[in-house]
């Protein structure tokens, strides 16, 4: 339940101060939202590339496809999937976010001279592509992380803006409006006292 408004002096001090205090802090608050807008962009831009590399890994490796089948003691899928997703944690714009570093594969063990040639090129061609998704899933992340920060970030700026700051700026209004009201009421007590002074003299 809302505090009800006091009609002071001292209220309309805390009122001023309240006030002042909110654009104190509305520019710093914009300027992370815009920050944050800027970085957001920049990782939806790395994402829709990345995104089309993976496009144009995926069609390269189309013409692998009916081939995978004769490969003969290799596991080319398993090999191609990465055993671990090195990811390490930085500040963007002060909020912590994931960066994709590397992936690792297991080697699988084959004989060169009794494997067929194309194997090399469908093994790169399969870590390519996960090496492609893993940046592809952390960047994802990324961005997640992002607009929940951006989100609460307008928030607090809307808040400011369209609740905070009108309500301040309402509530000194009404305690002026009061206080002159008292003054003028007091200014005609005392000349109604004056005079009536004069009057008994």
């Amino acid at each position: 339940m809302a505090r009800r408004l006091a009609l002071t002096r001292l209220e309309l001090k805390r009122q001023r101060e309240a006030l002042a205090r909110y654009h104190r802090f509305l520019p710093a608050l914009q300027r992370r939202q815009q920050q944050l807008q800027i970085e957001l962009r920049r990782t939806q831009s790395e994402l829709e590339r990345e995104r089309a590399d993976l496009e144009a890994a995926r069609w390269r490796f189309r013409r692998f496809r009916d081939v995978l089948g004769d490969v003969a003691g290799v596991n080319v899928r398993a090999a191609g999937r990465p055993t671990h997703v090195d990811v390490r944690t930085v500040s963007v714009v002060g909020v912590r976010v994931p960066e994709f570093v590397d992936v690792a594969f297991t080697d699988p063990v084959y004989s060169l001279f009794a494997t067929a040639p194309w194997v090399e090129g469908v093994l790169a061609s399969l870590r390519e592509q996960s090496r492609l998704g893993a940046r592809l899933g952390v960047l994802e992340e990324r961005r997640a992380i992002l607009r929940r920060e951006l989100s609460r970030v307008v928030q607090r700026v809307n808040l400011f803006e369209k609740v905070k700051i009108p309500e301040a700026r309402a509530a000194i209004q009404r305690i002026r409006v009061r206080l002159g009201d008292e003054m003028a009421a007091a200014v005609g007590l005392a000349k109604m006292a004056k005079g009536r002074s004069r009057e008994a003299v």
